[in-house]
């Protein structure tokens, strides 16, 4: 007779349950930082969390977030970017975003990204690259 412990079930949602929407990277010149936005969204029922991002195209690529302290407009990194069960996290302009420093790229590329969730899992988007107007 086996008297072994049942599986326990994830406690975090993995990559293959979050699909990316709406992903591209913005470009402005040589030598200023490149943003990157997406929308993730989780289709588990677990809570998923976003702690990094690499690209080679970029020297570093930093989960930033946008905000506002007393008036005064600032853009500060943070660890990681939660996304709720059954929900979504944006990473948009003003918000949450990815910080591409040195980026190496061109106005109508595609960057291959891999974003890496807490649970160790990864997953790959490919992001259009747009220029400083954003995108279409």
């Amino acid at each position: 007779m086996f008297l072994g412990l049942a599986p326990v079930p994830a406690l975090a949602a993995q990559a293959g349950d979050v699909t990316v929407q709406q992903a591209w990277m913005r470009y402005l010149l040589p030598g200023l930082p490149a943003g990157g936005y997406l929308v993730l969204v989780n289709n588990s029922d677990y809570p998923a969390v976003l702690t990094g991002a690499r690209a080679a195209a970029c020297a570093s690529l930093m989960l930033h977030q946008s905000m506002n302290m007393g008036g005064t407009a600032m853009m500060m990194p943070v660890a990681s970017v939660p996304v709720p069960a059954h929900g979504q996290a944006e990473l948009v302009e003003g918000g949450y975003h990815l910080m591409c420093m040195a980026p190496k790229m061109k106005i109508g590329e595609t960057l291959a990204v891999t974003l890496d969730f807490g649970d160790g899992s990864t997953l790959a988007v490919n992001m259009p690259v747009y220029g400083p107007a954003g995108a279409p």
